[in-house]
């Protein structure tokens, strides 16, 4: 929709004066680093796990009906237009579990990293068969490959998960895409910290991925769920059903205090209101970072606001540069090369449809936040708009430059004052942005962005 160009300036100042935190400053990014962990990258389920995890994905075709001979079904990019699906060259289901779909990172400072396999396959119904773990990767930015340190599964053998999980009746009750989709990692002590998108819950356990304990989530003293909270139940005639997250829009990023007093767990999308409306303040949308208390094991009752620069982006990663300021991925729902665009209209298979436009990392200060709560963004780099002039890429480079563009990048974190890391989640089998017909891999770019964490 256009307007004049008056009345486009005034909306925009009355914009930058109800949110003083949508500075765009755009700042550059430079390629040093750049590795690659193969898309078909898989573990087996432990010895101890039920017979059945040894394939996963069983459940993750059309219509979601079990299929059990491996590599049976085509996989088709989730983002493909109903006419024209795109394939992304891999069958469903796998033979063993997907190192795949790493959503949130943590730099342990000594050349390795933590980092986490999501929900599975796209969602609770369908990931029945997805286990949970976490890695430490190491990436060897000389020659582009990634090394996987280790890879532990996340069990609750004490029962601490609060309803019945899919593996209930086994020895060491291994979870499951079906039983949370964790999305972000935070190591405190010698305990570890998931943020989960289902409930949403905070997950904690021990280092060797034994639950802990798990906690509800509550914003402003009262409870929130989503409608794969296992305390929200459908009507047994159709009706209204009250839940205050959306699905898919729980905990997706979530930065720690350097002391690790707190957690700051960033949900995905705006909460929905009494009023069934999306949390927005003069038409625009904002996200909760909440504060927990990693000592006392609850939530502060403090938040802050993160506006959204489009009504229908999400974020994708928050980790905590120094004690105020951090870094938030924000995305659109879009993947592909612009390059390679479908002709307006005309939705093919061997074009993108949708190609990304909007891939940033934002610079934000939560010591600023202004009274109602919102934090300031500092400025941004273009995911989209990388200088590779020593043409480091190892795949999507072009003319000095690389795009970032996929669907889903769910991994920044800083490494030193010059430098930080960034990485995709592949969706395995699901996404397909860096190139046509081919899954995406699992991508880390190591990149030179001085000016964004030295912004005031």
């Amino acid at each position: 929709m256009r307007t004049n160009l008056l009345l486009g300036a005034s909306l925009a100042a009355l914009m930058l004066a109800a949110f003083p935190a949508s500075a765009q400053t755009k700042f550059p990014a430079t390629l040093e680093g750049h590795v690659v962990l193969p898309a078909m990258t898989l573990v087996p389920a432990p010895a101890d796990a039920p017979q059945e995890l040894q394939i996963s994905g069983r459940y993750a075709g059309p219509a979601g009906q079990r299929v059990d001979t491996p590599e049976s079904v085509q996989a088709f990019s989730a983002l493909s237009d109903k006419a024209a699906p795109r394939p992304t060259g891999l069958s469903l289901p796998l033979k063993g579990q997907p190192v795949q779909g790493l959503s949130g990172i943590k730099n342990l400072k000594d050349g390795s990293f933590l980092t986490l396999t999501d929900n599975g396959f796209g969602s609770k119904a369908n990931s029945p068969d997805a286990m949970l773990m976490f890695h430490v990767l190491k990436p060897d930015w000389k020659s582009g490959a990634v090394e996987r340190v280790s890879t532990t599964f996340l069990h609750d053998p004490d029962r601490k998960v609060p309803f019945r999980i899919v593996n209930e009746n086994t020895p060491k009750r291994y979870l499951t895409g079906s039983d949370f989709d964790i999305e972000s990692i935070q190591p405190i002590g010698d305990t570890l910290w998931f943020g989960d998108e289902f409930g949403p819950f905070l997950i904690k356990t021990d280092r060797n991925g034994k639950v802990l304990q798990v906690v509800e989530t509550k914003v402003d003293g009262k409870p929130v769920r989503s409608p794969d909270h296992p305390a929200v139940v459908m009507p047994g005639a159709p009706g209204p059903v009250k839940f205050e997250v959306r699905r898919s829009k729980g905990f997706e990023g979530m930065a720690a205090s350097p002391d690790g007093k707190f957690l700051y767990p960033l949900l995905e999308g705006p909460l929905v209101t009494e009023a069934g409306e999306l949390e927005a303040k003069d038409g625009k949308r904002y996200l909760r970072i909440l504060e927990f208390d990693t000592a006392k094991g609850e939530y502060t009752g403090k938040s802050y606001k993160y506006a959204l620069d489009a009504p229908t982006n999400s974020i994708g990663d928050f980790n905590l540069i120094d004690a105020n300021s951090g870094l938030i991925i924000e995305r659109d729902d879009t993947e592909g090369d612009a390059a390679q665009a479908c002709p307006a209209g005309a939705p093919k298979p061997d074009c993108f449809n949708v190609p990304a436009k909007f891939k940033r990392i934002y610079k934000v200060d939560l010591g600023q936040a202004d009274a109602d709560g919102f934090v300031k963004k500092m400025g941004y780099i273009d995911l989209m708009d990388i200088q590779d002039p020593n043409k480091v890429a190892r795949q999507g480079g072009k003319d000095g430059k690389l795009t970032f563009p996929f669907f889903t990048i769910e991994n920044v974190d800083i490494i030193d004052g010059d430098r930080i890391i960034v990485g995709n989640d592949n969706n395995l089998p699901f996404s397909s942005g860096r190139a046509l017909g081919k899954s995406d891999d699992n991508e880390l770019i190591l990149l030179k962005v001085t000016d964004l964490l030295q912004a005031k």
